[in-house]
């Protein structure tokens, strides 16, 4: 895994045999932050990182100037390594949860300008992901919300719909509150 952007660009970071998943590509991160970057002064900007994996989307936020990034997390592997990068980095202006995303936007208090959410492409409820996001009202008024998913996967109808991005075989689907 490597952060593509920032102040740490370049750094690398291997996740061990027992991590599964499927990162972002790093052209896939690049095309993402080029739009963002375009956009948004991250300096003031508080991030959630839904279904974390490696951490990877946080630290791009977290080297392109992110406020504070927050991951969340089921999967005791992947949060253990997010802990051990965020301590490589020595950066205190993040938070891991390891916990159940679903749970999580049902109990968490609290609000942010942008969610990113990288579900696993085969969770059941994936398409469930966006209202789940909504309904949670974790996302701050004119907050971004940005979904990565499969082509097979049309978020076009959903009431908060913006625009979509694709890159390759990954989709970039952009929603605002």
């Amino acid at each position: 895994m490597r952060i593509v952007g920032g102040k740490y660009k370049g750094r690398i970071f291997s996740p061990g045999k027992k991590m599964s998943g499927r990162p972002t590509t790093d052209i896939a991160k690049e095309g993402l932050f080029n739009i963002l970057e375009n956009r948004i002064d991250f300096s003031d900007k508080t991030v959630l990182d839904l279904f974390s994996g490696t951490g990877s989307m946080g630290y791009e936020f977290v080297s392109r100037g992110a406020q504070e990034v927050t991951f969340v997390e089921k999967n005791f592997h992947h949060y253990q390594f997010i802990l051990g990068v965020i301590k490589k980095l020595q950066i205190d202006n993040v938070r891991a949860f390891k916990t159940d995303v679903f749970k999580f936007l049902f109990k968490f208090q609290g609000q942010f300008d942008i969610v990113f959410a990288d579900p696993p492409f085969d969770l059941p409820q994936f398409t469930e992901v966006p209202a789940a996001v909504f309904s949670g009202n974790v996302l701050k008024n004119k907050g971004l919300f940005i979904l990565e998913h499969p082509r097979e996967y049309s978020f076009t109808s959903h009431p908060n719909f913006k625009e979509i991005r694709n890159y390759g075989k990954v989709n970039f689907s952009f929603f605002e509150a």
